[in-house]
């Protein structure tokens, strides 16, 4: 690479570094809404940045980490996007510990194993992954908040899906990534 094509690249480079602008704190409920509606249109990376931008004001907020959180795992069966575990996990430990991160820890081990049966990967991992949000699940119910039963309705769901693809002998071929259940749960 020449001298010349080197400083084109790094003035590239360098000319895509952007400083970030700073929402208010009173735009926060509307930014919220705003990250909700992109997840329902199926928009994850525009709610993700909406998340992001929240967070950057309001470290804590616990709304906006869970939903961050729900906004990798809608990216983890979509090719190119690069969320796996690890980055989810790390938003994870922004929650606090008993019921949320159990319960989140749970969503995201059951999204992980859904997208490993929509890819090329053993069905059998893929259930030991639904397996083991479902345990999540029974650990966060016990503490979750009166008349919240959101970690019964995965575990059920879990089971469920679990039961079909065990039952149709389906457990070599590939399913449907979200195999009809979504995570649009906000906290409580």
């Amino acid at each position: 690479m020449t001298g010349r094509s080197r400083s084109a690249e790094r003035s590239r480079k360098e000319d895509l570094m952007f400083e970030l602008k700073l929402i208010s704190k009173q735009a926060i409920p509307a930014a919220l809404a705003k990250a909700e509606r992109y997840r329902l249109l199926n928009q994850p990376r525009q709610a993700e940045s909406i998340c992001r931008d929240i967070l950057r004001v309001d470290p804590k907020h616990e709304e906006a980490v869970a939903m961050l959180l729900l906004c990798l795992t809608d990216q983890f069966w979509r090719p190119g996007y690069g969320v796996g575990l690890k980055e989810a996990r790390e938003v994870l430990a922004q929650l606090p510990e008993g019921y949320p991160q159990a319960y989140y820890d749970g969503v995201i081990c059951e999204r992980w194993g859904k997208s490993l049966l929509s890819g090329h990967s053993s069905a059998r991992s893929a259930l030991d992954w639904i397996r083991h949000a479902m345990a999540l699940f029974e650990k966060a119910q016990p503490q979750s908040p009166p008349g919240n039963d959101e970690a019964i309705l995965h575990w059920n769901a879990c089971a469920r899906l679990i039961e079909r693809l065990e039952v149709s002998g389906s457990t070599d071929v590939d399913a449907e990534p979200d195999a009809g259940f979504r995570d649009d749960v906000p906290l409580p």
